[in-house]
């Protein structure tokens, strides 16, 4: 199931444009600058994020006319929007995607805007750092996060089972998951779903073994033998019946309603620290989080603080100014700090941390408490994927990861054909 809601003109904006305008008020950005806004998630994070529209038009007249989509339908459509020319103004975009973006001008360099419309004084600079690309920087981050497991924490005392914790290692998945299984509660609910096909919890895996899903140069970090070493781990998991069915796992196609965390089909389910909010909010068991699995007792690094998201300005915005504006307003605003929250990870602004922190709720203090005290869990910041990943993580890990799961291919076979191809790819990109 996917998600694609239009977003109401606002009609707010106009009175305030026209009153900006008879007292000559404001910056020449902010009159009559009409923008569009794209971004990916689910209901929670659209109305904050027309939150802090529905501010910035009431404060500096003009208008956002915004929409959103889940994670699979997004991509394609900035895809065509973007070849068409026709891309959102304000575009969110993914760690994983920004060096394919930048280097084909589908975004806009934003350092002629800092210092004037864009205020970065006080931002993180590891953050910034994240946003660049050959120097350039073309993304501000949303918010600083981390890759983290949530767990319905409801159903493992109903299971009688204690939740892991982050000291939770992978045979876990089997030995708690069959203890899980056994407890046979609504219905049959799994421990685990099935985590193949996600790039993030083989980036973490990989790390832990002192690989890398890339390296700094844009090849692959790993060989066939652990591409296949990770699919027969699955298998087993899967042939154990301690994680969920391959049919089930299908039905995700990445909006957040039909992940089988939300579906009641698992337990647990990886993600993202800053998502908590938005699965909490459609959840109806509390839910808390860990880190991904350890490979073994006391072995981590794994994990590290990444940019969540960033907001890009489109190469083919017509007022690329007035956009940086906007994107202004979202990162150092204190008022659209506290509408946004940790929804989309961590504020990268002190001042506006310092804001926030104290007006979060018990999801949002999890959040941020997990990725402030990741302990040996954290690692450093792998250099950012080449222009590539985004192909090889949607068109080629998830559809391998399923072949595997129905069947159609061996772990063998599968571990063979990813790198092969996967580096064909990159060699095409390069």
């Amino acid at each position: 199931m996917s998600i694609r809601l239009g977003r109401r003109q606002f009609l707010m904006g106009s009175s305030a444009l026209a009153a900006a305008a008879a007292f000559g008020a404001g910056p020449a950005w902010a009159q009559g600058a009409n923008l569009r806004l794209t971004f990916w998630g689910g209901q929670d994070r659209a109305d904050r994020t027309y939150g802090v529209t529905d501010l910035y038009t009431s404060r500096n007249g003009g208008s956002v006319e915004g929409e959103f989509l889940a994670w699979n339908d997004y991509w394609p459509k900035l895809a065509t929007q973007t070849a068409g020319g026709n891309a959102p103004d304000l575009i969110q975009m993914d760690y994983r995607f920004i060096v394919e973006y930048a280097k084909r001008n589908a975004i806009a360099p934003l350092d002629e805007f800092v210092g004037n419309v864009l205020k970065l004084d006080d931002f993180d600079e590891d953050q910034l750092e994240g946003g660049k690309v050959d120097g350039q920087l073309y993304g501000i981050s949303l918010g600083a996060n981390t890759v983290a497991t949530l767990v319905n924490t409801a159903a493992f005392e109903e299971a009688g089972i204690e939740a892991p914790t982050n000291d939770w290692i992978y045979d876990d998945i089997m030995e708690k998951g069959e203890a899980f299984a056994a407890a046979n509660i609504r219905g049959g609910m799994k421990m685990m779903n099935d985590s193949s096909g996600t790039e993030p919890m083989l980036d973490n895996w990989l790390r832990q073994k002192g690989l890398a899903l890339y390296t700094a140069e844009g090849t692959l970090g790993f060989d066939a033998d652990a591409m296949v070493e990770w699919f027969t781990m699955w298998n087993k998991f899967r042939d154990a019946g301690v994680i969920i069915s391959p049919d089930e796992q299908a039905i995700d196609t990445g909006a957040l309603e039909t992940t089988p965390l939300v579906r009641g089909k698992s337990a647990m389910m990886p993600s993202n620290s800053n998502q908590l909010v938005g699965y909490q909010a459609i959840v109806p068991d509390r839910l808390d989080m860990v880190g991904y699995p350890r490979l073994a007792p006391g072995v981590g690094g794994g994990h590290y603080r990444k940019p969540s998201m960033f907001f890009s300005v489109a190469g083919s915005s017509a007022d690329k100014e007035a956009t940086a504006a906007l994107l202004s307003f979202f990162v150092n605003d204190p008022d659209a700090g506290k509408i946004l929250g940790v929804e989309r990870g961590v504020p990268c602004s002190a001042a506006v941390r310092d804001v926030v922190s104290p007006t979060l709720d018990e999801q949002n203090q999890i959040a941020l408490n997990f990725v402030a005290n990741l302990g040996d869990l954290l690692g450093p910041l792998p250099p950012p994927p080449p222009a590539a990943a985004g192909e090889i993580d949607i068109s080629l890990l998830r559809t391998l990861s399923q072949e595997v799961a129905f069947g159609a291919r061996t772990p063998e076979d599968a571990g063979a054909y990813f790198v092969a191809e996967a580096t064909a790819i990159l060699e095409r990109a390069s």
